[in-house]
């Protein structure tokens, strides 16, 4: 078994952590002392990760965890622009502020465009950006204690306007997107399972061993078939039927005949009596 850990380099105070093992690239917040907030360095790292995992053939999945009380208590606004809406001048400017979100917005896109599969596993409160973070991931584990809500609209009367709002409502529906984005509710692991925003619980004891666990499941799995398979469930979510199942006709294709299907039959056929 292959490890290696780093921190974040040039950091005053270690805020995450990054483990390497076995096809599985982790990042893990470390900054308890601040609820796990996240800062622009800790940014600099989840986007340096999506770059390794798209250039690098050996990582096979993306687990984004924590470790402390919370998972995160959302951006750290005191580590940002105090005020990206004011140009030099001090005018204020809608361009400004949208161009300081879109920083954010990229992020989160190649994330879920990226073609293996990223977890984000709540070991405690998701608050706010660590929401939008996870309905940007493919799959979503929680452990028992851990709680997920959008607090923007009574903390700062914004709302979760990174692709939060979006990405939610298509996830959960509208009943249930009224429910956090608008009521601003939070609720459990176990209410976040029922209403489709979480895969699965696990026990608070062997969250970190089960997460684990999980991603190399996950990396036992065909690469080229898990990516083309994330491609054609975001085609069946967002395209007709039609569209829908042509995608799944040509992504077979290419997977039946590729050599790894072909060597799996013919091993099939010499077995057979």
């Amino acid at each position: 078994m292959s490890t290696t850990s780093q921190t974040i380099p040039d950091a005053p105070i270690t805020e995450a952590r990054r483990d390497e093992a076995d096809g599985v690239l982790t990042i893990t917040f470390t900054r308890d002392r601040k609820l796990n907030a996240v800062t622009p360095i800790m940014l600099d790292m989840l986007r340096a990760a999506v770059t390794d995992m798209q250039e690098r053939d050996d990582l096979r999945v993306l687990v984004i965890t924590a470790e402390g009380r919370y998972f995160t208590a959302g951006i750290d606004i005191g580590t940002l622009n105090p005020d990206p809406g004011r140009t030099t001048d001090g005018e204020v400017s809608g361009i400004k502020v949208r161009a300081f979100l879109r920083k954010l917005h990229v992020f989160l896109d190649s994330l879920e465009a990226l073609e293996k599969p990223v977890v984000l596993a709540a070991q405690g409160p998701c608050l706010g950006f660590g929401l939008e973070m996870g309905v940007s991931c493919d799959f979503r584990v929680a452990a028992e204690r851990a709680t997920f809500s959008l607090p923007e609209i009574p903390k700062m009367g914004v709302i979760a306007g990174s692709g939060g709002i979006s990405r939610l409502t298509r996830l959960v529906g509208p009943h249930w997107g009224r429910w956090l984005g608008m009521a601003s509710r939070s609720i459990t692991a176990h209410k976040a399972e029922q209403i489709g925003l979480v895969h699965e619980v696990y026990p608070d004891d062997d969250f970190p061993a089960r997460v684990q666990q999980f991603a190399r499941e996950l990396v036992a799995l065909p690469a080229e078939a898990l990516g083309l398979a994330k491609l054609a469930i975001d085609a069946a979510a967002s395209t007709d039927r039609t569209t829908a199942r042509d995608f799944d006709r040509v992504a077979n294709t290419l997977l039946l005949l590729s050599e790894r299907n072909r060597a799996t039959v013919s091993s099939y056929n010499k077995k057979s009596p």
